[in-house]
Order: C-alpha cells, then sequence, then structure tokens
C-alpha cells in the first residue's frame, strides 16, 4: 500500500455554492473541468489500486470571494463534505485535509480545535503560498501556525498566484510563490517559535533544493537549517533526477509519495509516472518504502491517526 498525501478533489455541494458566487471559475480555472476532481466513482475507477489518497480541495478559496462570517460557514460546510466523503470510503481515502478561511482566524483556530482534532479522518490543514492578497506567513496569520504546531496538526503548503502580477503562469509562477512562502515562513522564524510545526510542501520544495547552496551561504545559518524541517511530497510529474535533489536537501525521512492527482497528466493525474519516478531512483528498497508510506505513518503518529 502507498498514501499519496497531496491528491485533490473539488466536492460537489461546495463546488455549486462556489459557482453561485462565479459562474467563470471553470473559464478562469480549467483544470476545475477535470470530472475526477468531483466524481467519486469516477475517480475509483481511475486510482491505481495500491494507493490511498489524502484528499484536500484545491485553491478555490470562500476568503477571495465574500467576507469573514459567510467565508467561515463555506469553508465548515465544505469540511463537513469532506469529512462524509471520507467516512462512506475508507478504502479509497487515508485522510482529508481541511479548510480555513483566513478572513475569520478566530473561526479558523475553532476549526482546528474542534473539527481537526476531534475527527480522526481529517488529518490536517491546507494553507496557501498567500492569503488576502498577504503572505501566508504574514503576522495575523501567526496564530494559526502556533495553533498547528500545539495541536499537532501538520499544513498542507499549496502555492497560489501573487495577483499583482500580470504574467501569472502555471509552468514556473507557482513554484517560484511556493518557493517564496517557504522564505517567509523560515523568516518569520516560526520553526524557531513553535518546534512542533509540521508543514508539507507541494511540488517537492518547488525551487528550494535546485538552490539549496545559495541558500547555504546567504541566508544565516539557523534560517538555512530551517528549510531542511520542512517536508515536501513527489509531485514532480514523474522526473526522477529532481526527486533525487529533493532527497539530497531534505532528507530521505522528509519526503512524503504524493502526485497532484487528478491533476497534471489527464484523466486522473500522474500516479503511475511518479510511481515509476521513484522506483528509478539510486535508493534501497526500505529508503522507497519510507517514501510510499512509512514516512507518514511516522508523522501522522503525531495527531494519533
Amino acid at each position: 500500500m502507498k498514501i499519496d498525501v497531496f491528491a485533490h478533489v473539488l466536492l460537489p455541494r461546495f463546488y455549486q455554492k462556489m459557482l453561485a458566487l462565479d459562474p467563470q471559475l471553470p473559464d478562469k480555472m480549467p483544470f476545475l473541468q477535470n470530472p475526477v476532481l468531483l466524481d467519486m466513482p469516477m475517480r475509483a475507477q481511475h486510482q491505481t489500486s495500491s494507493v490511498k489518497q489524502i484528499i484536500s480541495y484545491v485553491n478555490v478559496n470562500p476568503e477571495d470571494y465574500v467576507a469573514a462570517d459567510e467565508a467561515l460557514e463555506l469553508v465548515q460546510e465544505a469540511n463537513q463534505e469532506l469529512l462524509e466523503t471520507l467516512q462512506a470510503d475508507p478504502e479509497q481515502f487515508a485522510g482529508g485535509v481541511a479548510m480555513l478561511a483566513l478572513n475569520h482566524v478566530e473561526g479558523s483556530l475553532k476549526i482546528l480545535e474542534e473539527f481537526v482534532v476531534q475527527h480522526q479522518e481529517i488529518v490536517g490543514v491546507q494553507l496557501f503560498s498567500r492569503h488576502l492578497g498577504q503572505s501566508v506567513a504574514a503576522p495575523e496569520f501567526a496564530p494559526i501556525f502556533e495553533a498547528c504546531a500545539r495541536l499537532h496538526v501538520p499544513i498542507w503548503l499549496h502555492p497560489v498566484f501573487d495577483m499583482r502580477k500580470s504574467d501569472n503562469n502555471i509552468v514556473f509562477s507557482w513554484e517560484y510563490e511556493q518557493t517564496q512562502a517557504m522564505l517567509d515562513i523560515v523568516q518569520a522564524g516560526y520553526f524557531q517559535q513553535y518546534p512542533d510545526l509540521k508543514v508539507i510542501v507541494h511540488h517537492a520544495g518547488a525551487m528550494v533544493p535546485y538552490f539549496a547552496e545559495r541558500i547555504r551561504h546567504i541566508l544565516p545559518e539557523d534560517m538555512a537549517q530551517d528549510f531542511q524541517k520542512f517536508y515536501v511530497d513527489t509531485a514532480l510529474l514523474g522526473n526522477p533526477k529532481a526527486l533525487e535533489l529533493a532527497v539530497d536537501y531534505f532528507g530521505v525521512e522528509h519526503v512524503l509519495f504524493g502526485t497532484d492527482a487528478p491533476l497534471g497528466i489527464l484523466p486522473a493525474g500522474p500516479t503511475k509516472e511518479i510511481i515509476t519516478a521513484i522506483e528509478a531512483m539510486p535508493l534501497s528498497t526500505e529508503e522507497k518504502q519510507a517514501i510510499f508510506v512509512d514516512n507518514w505513518y511516522r508523522l501522522s503518529k503525531q495527531k494519533g491517526i
């Protein structure tokens, strides 16, 4: 069995509510048109039999569309729909990642304490590289990081575009934004303030492994070391050489199998390509097993999963 820690959904009830707010969403974000995001029976038909997914919502975030109270209500409903989906098919899914509304920090803290902690199926929360036009590490969001560390709730970090820029593109921009968010988290001192903080970064840590020596030589030593406290997934559409850089930099114990399914390669994602890439890496059988499943079990034990 393999655990895919970074697979996406856009569950039907939540999607309809977001379409009511913005009917142009499928045109603005063409990847939303992938039916495997919404249709769980169709998803099961495509899913690799040896893989159980941990599912998180795609980057359709209510805080970008409505005021605080309504945004909080929408993410609460989305989280309930996520929980119901997980409970309906525990063989298909290994867990789910809750949404937060960061224009309602107090309500988001309650989601952590009263929903995430109380449901074993909910294994963490998702944050984006930017919220409300600001860095995820902006001071007003710091209580979320403190609570996640204190409650032993991992954070899934996913990139979004910086809407101040006119040249955003899906090939490179997200990887830059992800990398900048990692720098912001390190420079905010969150790993120093909250030693139990666990952050899982999409796309194998983006640009960080490639620029490891720039990080080491330019940043203060403690900040450079903090970069290696992130966990990363393997969602690089294959690419074993790039995965080797990620393993070399973060350490094999901080690399988790993740695919970005069902996105990246139609119709249902690059699961087979990423498995093949990991199998091609010059690692021992034990190290590959750690990436495929054991590292997740070690990480999740802190929440008692």
